[in-house]
């Protein structure tokens, strides 16, 4: 049987645009979009969105979830499920895992698993190393993200430091190459300089001096010299500083362009202010930076040298954060609290609401060539959420959905929830409630 759901009176951000429409979803997919659709066939379940703003679902292109082997801060499970309260149906998860994901056979692992439990739609990323180039090159881009190179520390043997692997890599894959940058050499020079200063108990309030805007400018602009050099498809994540927004254009439209860039959650909120009331809740590298820094990120954002946002959700157990400076993990849990945050900037005039549709679900659609999602379009995939812009709520422990129990926003008051989160046509979370684990699939790219 055909399964229908009538979306009744939304107000549909899409394209640009926002307007009063009724949306029929049959299956999995989009059917139509029209001013107003009658109810044709009895078994239709309506949803009335009368004062509701339907937004295609959002495509987090980075996130930790820390299986296999980190189970004990984050599984896909319990983190998907946390993504699709949060308004996430698609995202693409990173491979510092335990075993890592630098073979095919343990990213095909991945795979499976995600098939099994995953609440929303999924890829993950090949990792680079200095010795796995015939591994990489074995990698379908139609089936798999990209490749994910750490140009700063990482986990195990993940840092690629050779300057004739990285040129060779970025010579011969075909994939999109996701890079993060910060500089490892400046990175030990300080973290020695302060180490001594301090004795070993540096204050978190000098992380951001330590993983410096000069570590990060200096790795981004190398990355970015040699994708111009060989031609490579280069993304770099996370940019936190002022300075490297000056590395990226917008003199291009996304589908044309070769080089890109993505900011996250926490860097467009918090600055390095901040750290006295967090602490090393918000230690994340990169680290987050001044005001200044946050402030041109929102200008490169808005006029489009900044092509995405993301969480690079990294959840780590309390007792982990609560360690020393030079021993708590870097990292935080988002997924559940992107979207309303970006809606409450919304509501502070920050950025509008079409941007956000296309910084967080049209673009990554673009960037990654993801087929048939990131739109509400007739024929496309029905992955959708409906907030409710009027809702105010208090973020605390027991309405927190991540397995590691805290939220760097614990104590923040939303004005936004999300009413409704459905993927490939399943509501999977209504009214605060998850529903069922609905029909998800492998993210499949038009490459």
């Amino acid at each position: 049987m055909t399964k229908r759901i009538l979306i009744k009176n939304a107000t549909v951000v899409n394209e640009g645009k926002s307007r009063l429409a009724d949306v029929l979803i049959e299956n999995d997919k989009i059917a139509s979009i029209e001013d107003s659709i009658s109810l044709k066939h009895p078994d239709t379940r309506v949803i009335n969105a009368d004062g509701l703003y339907l937004l295609p679902g959002m495509i987090d292109d980075q996130v930790h979830f820390r299986e296999p082997g980190l189970t004990h801060k984050a599984d896909i499970e319990s983190e998907s499920k946390a993504a699709v309260a949060g308004g996430i149906t698609s995202f693409i998860e990173m491979p510092n895992t335990q075993p890592q994901a630098v073979t095919i056979d343990e990213l095909e692992k991945k795979y499976s698993r995600a098939k099994e439990v995953s609440w929303a739609n999924y890829s993950f990323m090949m990792g680079g190393t200095n010795d796995n180039l015939e591994e990489v090159l074995k990698v379908d881009p139609k089936t798999v993200a990209g490749l994910k190179l750490f140009l700063g520390s990482s986990t195990g043997n993940m840092l690629v430091d050779d300057e004739k692997v990285l040129e060779e890599i970025f010579t011969k894959t075909p994939l999109l190459i996701s890079v993060h940058c910060e500089d490892e050499n400046i990175i030990k020079e300080n973290t020695k300089k302060y180490t001594e200063e301090y004795n070993g108990d540096i204050p978190i309030e000098k992380h951001p001096e330590i993983r410096s805007a000069e570590a990060c400018y200096t790795s981004s602009s190398k990355a970015i010299a040699l994708a111009k050099k060989t031609g490579a498809r280069l993304h770099v994540f996370h940019v936190s500083t002022g300075a490297e927004t000056k590395l990226f254009s917008n003199k291009l439209p996304l589908k044309d362009k070769k080089i890109t860039a993505e900011v996250c959650i926490h860097h467009l909120w918090f600055t390095d202010k901040d750290y006295a009331e967090k602490g090393t809740k918000i230690k994340w590298n990169p680290a987050v930076k001044t005001k200044k820094d946050r402030e041109q990120l929102w200008e490169a954002l808005l006029d489009n040298r900044i092509d995405v946002i993301a969480t690079d959700h990294a959840p780590h157990t309390l007792e982990e954060k609560n360690r020393t400076y030079l021993e708590a993990p870097s990292g935080g849990p988002l997924v559940q609290h992107a979207l309303v945050a970006l809606l409450e900037m919304y509501h502070k005039g920050k950025i509008s609401l079409e941007k956000i549709v296309e910084k967080t679900a049209h673009n990554p659609s673009i960037l990654f060539q993801i087929k048939d999602r990131g739109y509400i379009r007739e024929g496309y995939k029905a992955d959708l959420v409906l907030v409710d812009l009027n809702a105010p709520w208090t973020v605390k422990k027991e309405n927190i959905f991540y397995k590691c129990g805290w939220s760097p926003f614990e104590g923040t008051t939303f004005k936004s929830r999300i009413t409704h989160t459905m993927v490939n046509g399943d509501v999977v979370y209504e009214k605060f409630n998850f529903t069922q684990r609905g029909k998800v699939e492998r993210l499949a790219f038009d490459r």
